[in-house]
């Protein structure tokens, strides 16, 4: 098991799906964990479960809120950039304000989340670096052009980051999960079906089949990879893009 005791953590869009069980994990074992977001009511809800999670609101597209965040509730000796978000439409249908969202939320939100953390760092001779990216960082899907570009960047963000700190006691890494069992896909879902009149059940098989498992992935293997990466015996590995896919991406 994963012993974090003694250890601060910061979880970004941690009040619901992949960032909570994260952040719950976390908590579990042993770091103080600190949960942010836009909306506090999921924050709160999740921190009244766990004495050692604490909430703070906080828009990780605004450089002044995610500056005032660090210093207000680090140091953080574990960072998870976990909140983003995905709108999807064919290419010639997506306006610039579509695009300038989803690379504000998902790329420009990670590099602020991380730069934070890492100058908060400094010489502190140990720290965990992730950012939740997803498969469409590591392949073309179609329909999502500009959260696809998004994710892309994060790895490149996270892969140059690991140069830099290579050394230092601090790594970088990226989790990149296939379609994941949450209230985004659940969203996501319903988009399809909206806009293709497909039924629930076969919008559902047919992000499935992407999955050489044949299943969605579930959020509790994306924190066990998290939880590699902030363990014991992690030092070396900084600089990757690990799938969390059933085979789908490598």
């Amino acid at each position: 098991m994963t012993d974090l005791s003694g250890r601060t953590a910061l979880v970004t869009g941690g009040g619901t799906g992949v960032g909570a069980a994260i952040a719950a994990a976390l908590a579990e074992a042993g770091a103080k964990t600190t949960i942010c977001g836009r909306r506090e009511e999921p924050l709160k809800d999740l921190a009244a479960q766990n004495a050692a999670i604490n909430w703070a609101t906080a828009d990780i597209t605004d450089e002044a809120a995610v500056t005032e965040l660090f210093e207000a509730h680090g140091p953080f000796d574990i960072v998870i950039a976990n909140a983003g978000a995905a709108e999807s439409a064919p290419l010639a249908r997506t306006d610039l304000a579509q695009w300038q969202r989803m690379i504000d939320v998902n790329l420009t939100g990670t590099f602020l989340t991380l730069r934070e953390a890492q100058r908060a760092l400094g010489k502190a001779g140990w720290g965990r670096l992730i950012a939740i990216a997803s498969t469409a960082g590591l392949k073309g899907y179609g329909y999502v052009a500009p959260y696809c570009a998004a994710k892309h960047g994060v790895v490149g963000l996270i892969r140059a980051l690991a140069l830099e700190t290579a050394g230092s006691g601090i790594t970088a890494n990226a989790v990149c999960p296939g379609f994941t069992e949450t209230p985004l896909l659940d969203e996501s879902i319903a988009n399809i079906v909206a806009k293709t009149g497909q039924s629930e059940e076969d919008a559902r098989a047919a992000l499935t089949k992407t999955n050489p498992l044949g299943r969605f992935i579930q959020p509790d293997e994306v924190v066990a990879a998290v939880l590699w990466l902030v363990g014991e015996g992690s030092g070396a590995i900084t600089g990757q893009a690990i799938s969390v896919s059933g085979g789908e991406t490598w």
